[in-house]
């Protein structure tokens, strides 16, 4: 009897492995949300989104919320980590739409290169500054991020901002928001745990 234990332990622990990603693959994913607020009640936002319509998202009591503000290019220095959305160019390198500074407790938040939804063929690049080179029409900066690095062109209009740790008061109507990995529930109406709300009646650029 005790030859078989050892298969049907190996067995139990593939039927288990096998139902973790299948519920795994059946989990939803999250999207981004930018907009507007509408209205707030409670703990549940009604948002104009940039596509025009209107979506309800549910925060809960712990959600975490996180301040953008203009900053100047020359707050970016070496060792500072960034998240570059961007466009690829021609000539292999990319071209900034808009760049934030992470707070230092963030580092390493989504360290890489991966697609982003800002704009179609965009990316995001979430890396350390390594070198920034000053040019008449703008600046070019090196980032690199484990298994990688890009040279990145960024110019006088792009959007420069800083994250900085908010608070729920400033989730008000007009407010500017990105909301970041909202699930869509069989309601229709979304949950979301983390977003970034505009200051000074900025729009979260990225």
């Amino acid at each position: 009897m005790r030859h078989y234990i050892p298969s049907a332990l190996a067995a139990s622990a593939l039927a288990l492995t096998v139902l973790a990603s299948t519920a795994m693959a059946q989990q939803p994913q999250g999207v981004r949300i930018r907009g507007t607020i509408e209205k707030v009640d409670g703990n549940v936002l009604t948002v104009k989104a940039r596509e025009g319509d209107e979506k309800i998202v549910k925060l809960p009591d712990d959600v975490r919320v996180t301040g953008i503000a203009r900053i100047a290019m020359s707050e970016i220095k070496p060792g500072s980590y960034i998240g570059v959305s961007g466009m690829p160019k021609a000539d292999g390198k990319q071209q900034a739409l808009a760049i934030h500074i992470f707070m230092e407790s963030q580092r390493g938040a989504g360290e890489g290169f991966q697609p982003w939804d800002l704009k179609p063929g965009s990316s995001m690049t979430n890396a350390t500054v390594a070198d920034r080179v000053t040019a008449t029409s703008g600046e070019t900066i090196t980032v690199k991020y484990k298994g990688g690095e890009k040279t990145i062109d960024v110019t006088p209009e792009t959007p420069i901002v800083t994250f900085l740790p908010g608070e729920k008061s400033e989730l008000k109507p007009g407010a500017k928001v990105i909301i970041f990995g909202a699930v869509q529930g069989a309601d229709g109406k979304f949950e979301a745990g983390r977003l970034g709300v505009g200051r000074d009646g900025i729009t979260p650029p990225m």
